[in-house]
């Protein structure tokens, strides 16, 4: 999966999370286009129409456009009638029928990665709670991608012999695959098929070393789906278990593997084994 697909996947799993934070009703965002100044809106949640997906929204243009420009949250009371932005994109937002909207930009090193909109079909103040909340989903899905593109680092570094076209792709896919077999094996009651699928987990890694370090399942688990780069809450969502639940047996897995970052822990986890 490309860093732009992920980072879509990222956006659309954000959107039903913005809408429950906020307790807007209309919720959509898109990435910020490779090589040009314009966020491509491509996912939409509680829309009614089709008249936002694909819009390009130039940077400093419109709300999300000024979002980009100044890389900081910002909001209008009635989109078509604001004097704070430009009205390049007055159609399209009169289509869907909203009128009160706020735009948070999604930072990752210092670079707008994308923007998460939320709207109300009516004219009145979002407030500090609604524009809190949108930011704090906005920082969750900037955490996410901050840990794939470490992911994408370091196994980049660890295989430097390979070539980067394909071989990376394949790579991921195959440790999402073990994260996703991993979590679901809890939930089969039939215990030989849990063992199986397990097993077939395990045909995903290396064999371990002699001697070497010993993870709890759950600790392999958590590892899983932090090596595919899910944050703490994503984790602890996929996993049916609290975030703390997630924290410490991440802690412990860290101090197993002598590891002082998540990074770290996911490296030492490869090389002893224990993770594809």
């Amino acid at each position: 999966m490309t860093a732009d697909a992920v980072g879509a996947v990222e956006i659309g799993g954000a959107l039903a999370r913005l809408r429950r934070a906020t307790g807007l009703p209309v919720a959509f965002g898109g990435l910020v286009e490779s090589g040009r100044p314009q966020v491509r809106i491509s996912e939409l949640s509680g829309t009614t129409t089709a008249a936002l997906r694909s819009l390009a929204v130039t940077s400093g243009s419109g709300l999300g456009g000024k979002a980009v420009a100044l890389a900081r949250p910002c909001a209008v009371t009635d989109y078509s009638s604001s004097r704070q932005i430009s009205h390049e994109y007055d159609v399209p937002v009169a289509a869907e029928g909203i009128q009160a909207v706020l735009a948070v930009p999604v930072v990752v090193r210092r670079r707008v990665r994308g923007v998460l909109y939320g709207a109300l079909r009516s004219a009145r103040p979002l407030g500090d709670r609604a524009l809190g909340a949108a930011v704090a989903v906005a920082r969750d899905v900037e955490q996410t991608l901050v840990v794939r593109d470490e992911a994408r680092e370091l196994l980049a570094a660890a295989r430097p012999e390979r070539t980067r076209t394909g071989e990376n792709a394949v790579w991921e896919q195959v440790r999402e695959a073990h994260a996703a077999l991993r979590a679901l094996a809890p939930r089969i009651a039939d215990p030989e098929l849990r063992a199986e699928l397990l097993a077939a987990c395990g045909l995903l890694t290396t064999p371990p070393r002699a001697g070497g370090v010993t993870l709890a399942p759950r600790e392999v688990d958590v590892l899983s789906w932090v090596a595919a780069g899910a944050t703490n809450a994503a984790v602890a969502e996929r996993l049916g278990i609290g975030p703390e639940t997630v924290k410490g047996y991440l802690r412990s897995a860290m101090r197993k593997l002598g590891a002082h970052t998540r990074g770290e822990a996911v490296t030492a986890a490869r090389r002893a084994g224990l993770l594809p």
